[in-house]
């Protein structure tokens, strides 16, 4: 199992791309795998023949256990019993420390066949209250809360006792979803609020978990302050305008609101140095390059590509490169070092028609940066007469450990001299 991110202890091998035999080349797509962050996709490492596959779909090991096995000519793969670990390690440390008195009992061939049974029937009787630890392929979660069968009271038949979807649809069959209601409604008073047919209980992917652990440890210890400007639009949106009369070609390379935003906050924080840096102990760690992360939503949460040395690029390499990373995170094809790392983020919902909001820094960077949509409302222009005019609300979520009221407050001031004159971006 890769480590596809520098949080990541375990994953979730969500499908192969290929079969066991199939000749493979180095770069080409063999699986998916979700990781704490995202599902992605795995490229091989090298050439060869997938030999063996030790992990089926939807079994969940630690980084650094065997998944398969990828042979050059004539080269056979090690057998199954030489990769135990992946099949018990959903059953945690406990397994593990069974699994190390088995070798007392070497002359016993038998033994361990018949231990691994008794040891897989149990998983889907175990811990009723904690769906979790039951083996269950994703899909077969995700029916089993469709038609109200309770896992716990399913016989897997796929590998090492997983149950998989077949085994949830046989049980929905012959027990029907009354039976499965009964233990939960026992176990917990509040469980007859959720009815089948009225919700289920689904269970957090990989992402939403890191999400909800990142979000705590950031607005617990991370003592969060606000700053907000409103910025005259008005000149960007005519920058805009006319760039687009220039003629750019196709909508791929067209230069968006968002693209000068980017640009502006990386150009402020070259013009302020002390905000692009972040808190460590006790020091703070200032950062000789702005690496600019994006957040971009995804269909499980969202993820923070990062632009390296942001400050070195044009505002036309900006814009290329943020539909690049964004195009590749919503299809899964991004590498680990992209989205790791970053010295502050900018979170644009102007898109989705959101006027203001306040974001959630991302640890350890010391801001983030919340942008609303370009709004077109009254204005009293420097003549006192009202007109009309545009406007856009910029928030600025700073770690006050890092960035005081009069640093963000100097870092915002170069940010609406940046914007409201677009021409310098240009330069």
């Amino acid at each position: 199992m890769p480590k596809l991110s520098d949080t990541m202890t375990e994953g979730t091998l969500v499908s192969w791309k290929k079969k066991k035999g199939d000749k493979v080349s180095a770069g080409e797509v063999i699986a998916e795998i979700e990781t704490d962050k995202a599902t992605m996709e795995w490229e091989s490492p090298e050439d060869g023949t997938l030999a063996e596959i030790y992990v089926e779909e939807g079994g969940k090991v630690n980084v650094g256990d065997k998944i398969g096995f990828i042979g050059g000519e004539g080269e056979e793969a090690p057998k199954k019993e030489e990769a135990p670990k992946e099949e018990g390690k959903p059953k945690g440390p406990k397994a593990e420390a069974k699994k190390e008195k088995k070798p007392q009992a070497e002359t016993e061939k038998p033994v361990p066949a018949e231990k691994k049974e008794k040891e897989a029937a149990p998983v889907a009787k175990v811990d009723t209250g904690e769906e979790a630890r039951i083996k269950a392929s994703p899909v077969a979660r995700r029916v089993a809360a469709e038609l109200g069968v309770d896992l716990a009271s399913v016989k897997g038949t796929g590998p090492d006792g997983r149950v998989t979807e077949t085994d949830v649809r046989a049980a929905a069959k012959t027990k029907g979803p009354a039976p499965a209601q009964k233990t939960p409604a026992a176990a917990k008073p509040s469980a007859p609020s959720i009815k089948a047919g009225e919700g289920a209980r689904i269970q957090l992917s990989g992402m939403r978990k890191i999400i909800a652990q990142r979000l705590v440890e950031s607005l617990g210890p991370v003592p969060h302050f606000y700053l907000t400007i409103e910025i005259n639009a008005a000149p960007l949106m005519a920058a805009r305008e006319e760039l687009k009369s220039a003629g750019e070609g196709a909508d791929t390379a067209k230069i968006t609101v968002n693209d000068f935003v980017l640009k502006a906050a990386v150009q402020a924080a070259v013009k302020v140095p002390r905000v692009n840096a972040s808190f460590d102990g006790d020091a703070f760690v200032q950062y000789a390059d702005v690496d600019l992360g994006i957040a971009v939503a995804i269909q499980d949460g969202l993820l923070t590509p990062v632009i390296r040395v942001a400050q070195n690029k044009s505002l036309r390499e900006i814009s290329e490169q943020v539909k690049d990373l964004a195009s590749r995170a919503r299809n899964k094809r991004m590498k680990p070092e992209e989205f790791q790392g970053g010295t502050f983020t900018v979170s644009n919902l102007g898109g989705m028609g959101i006027d203001s909001f306040s974001a959630v820094i991302n640890p350890p960077q010391g801001f983030i940066l919340a942008v609303g949509k370009v709004t077109k409302v009254p204005v009293i222009d420097d003549s006192d007469q009202i007109v009309p005019g545009h406007r856009m609300s910029i928030t600025m979520s700073c770690d006050h450990r890092v960035i005081d009221g009069a640093l963000g407050a100097e870092y915002l001031k170069e940010l609406r001299h940046l914007l409201e004159n677009p021409a310098l971006l240009l330069v």
